[in-house]
């Protein structure tokens, strides 16, 4: 889906943080440090806390609202939670659009991908490495454990140490002007207790990966690449200023992932479908630049990855309203795999371009027969039901894919769309006012569902809906507003 459902979004609170160095032992003899970091926040206020940075994220950053990028991360990343140690909190794996080299995790088990990770990783296991490292962050509560050293040195509140540590990971200069002269040392020295501690989640994350049935060669393989590249840069990219790469680290994950059982693994097609799509779609690229660098790879005639390769040209063919080039190409790619969603939904664009929305509704409603409740086919379904004037039908699913997903802006904006095709007002309103809500637009999401409220029948269960609405999104605000 690509034509409709795109938002962006948010002030990036970017945080990468580590954890104490151990000795060179195999095992994960780790302390249990859940009492100590319970000591400073509880996994709810972690929550919390992660769900207000998100919604700042949501409102200034330019998040990647990609319904097939974000299932892919979201598949990989689960694939790798679910064999992790300490799971205590769900996971929320969300993409932004940066060439720069980064990832980091923050509380609630949000975790944030740029999109140049996937110009630089070479295999899915090497970004499933990157994942797993922030996702021990996570699990350790890395950060939790940092806001309870500093609370040791200073008077500060823990809900001003929180917006000022987030703030100082990420940018210290930033951090530092939020907190007074007199904490701004402390802090400092809260920063560098983060960041001396990377090890340990490496140290996690290859356990994850192995059970997670990835190559964990692939670690210090990347970040041995990572530091070599950048070795004499001047200006290295925002992974290494939070992840630092001192050689004893590459050595230590290198020596660990070797007490690992080797394992051979073929290439992933969603990976390099996944790829093939950033580099078309999301990486600054101009046309001709990644038309040559598609075409360089398909010269190299590799059978098993040459579907994504011609995957991402028709992508560069339909954002260029070449239909007459993409459409061959996706048709033989869906052929020779007739569910695949990355295929499904730029087949969906294309007859919509083409205002052959019928077909795409017929493709749809076959292959979610067989994949019910796919979030990338009933986003795209819901798509071509408004672009062939099925409003109303449009509205059905999106209700229930609301309700299902609140968190997901796509779902709103269509569901915003659709209720204004029928001149529904109060329901576009309130659709509207979630969006706002997400993005931490307090104002105008009450604004919207007053409207609403006032323009629904007087003490109609619409108006009823509204208001009670209206008082939660009350009780989320004032939350927001006091961890300021």
């Amino acid at each position: 889906m690509y034509k409709k459902a795109r938002a962006t979004l948010a002030l990036c609170i970017a945080m990468s943080v580590a954890a104490p160095s151990l000795s060179h032992a195999n095992t994960l003899n780790l302390p249990d440090i859940g009492t100590a970091a319970a000591g400073t926040l509880t996994i709810d206020q972690e929550q919390i806390y992660g769900d207000a940075y998100m919604r700042m994220i949501r409102a200034g950053q330019p998040v990647i609202n990609d319904p097939v990028i974000n299932q892919y991360i979201s598949n990989l990343g689960h694939k790798l939670v679910v064999n992790a140690s300490d799971v205590k909190t769900p996971f929320n794996f969300f993409m932004i659009r940066d060439r720069n080299i980064n990832a980091y995790a923050f509380f609630g088990g949000y975790v944030a991908l740029h999109s140049g990770l996937f110009l630089h990783a070479k295999t899915e296991s090497e970004l499933a490495s990157v994942m797993a490292h922030e996702i021990a962050h996570v699990t350790q509560r890395h950060l939790a454990r940092s806001m309870e050293e500093q609370a040791r040195r200073s008077p500060a509140t823990m809900a001003a140490l929180a917006g000022s540590l987030l703030l100082a990971i990420a940018a210290p200069q930033a951090g530092i002007a939020a907190i007074t002269a007199t904490t701004a040392g402390q802090m400092q020295s809260s920063i560098n207790y983060t960041r001396s501690n990377e090890k340990e989640a490496d140290r996690f994350g290859l356990s994850t990966m192995a059970k997670a049935g990835f190559d964990v060669r692939a670690m210090p393989t990347f970040f041995g690449r990572l530091a070599d590249e950048y070795r004499y840069a001047s200006t290295p990219p925002p992974m290494l200023l939070t992840h630092p790469l001192p050689e004893d680290r590459i050595t230590d994950s290198r020596a660990r992932a070797q007490n690992y059982p080797p394992i051979r693994l073929g290439p992933s097609i969603e990976y390099h479908l996944a790829k093939a799509r950033i580099i078309a779609r999301y990486a600054g690229i101009k046309s001709e630049s990644a038309h040559d660098w598609f075409d360089r790879r398909l010269k190299k005639n590799n059978p098993v990855l040459e579907p994504t390769y011609k995957y991402g040209k028709a992508l560069i063919y339909m954002d260029d309203k070449q239909l007459d080039k993409a459409e061959p190409l996706l048709t033989e790619l869906l052929k020779q795999d007739a569910l695949n969603e990355f295929y499904l939904d730029a087949l969906s664009d294309l007859y919509i371009y083409k205002k052959q929305p019928e077909t795409a509704v017929k493709m749809l409603e076959n292959a979610l027969t067989k994949k019910p409740n796919n979030p990338v086919l009933t986003l795209n379904y819901a798509n071509v039901l408004l672009e062939s004037d099925q409003a109303e039908k449009a509205i059905t699913v999106l209700q229930k894919y609301t309700h299902e997903r609140p968190n997901d802006t796509n779902g709103w904006q269509l569901l915003a769309d659709a209720n204004a095709d029928l001149a529904i007002t109060d329901e576009e309103l309130a659709a509207r006012g979630e969006i706002f809500a997400l993005r931490a637009n307090w104002q105008k999401a009450l604004q919207n569902y007053t409207q609403a409220s006032q323009i629904a029948e007087l003490g109609s269960l619409k108006q009823a809906r509204y208001d009670a609405r209206i008082d939660q999104l009350i009780v989320e605000r004032d939350r927001f507003m006091s961890l300021q």
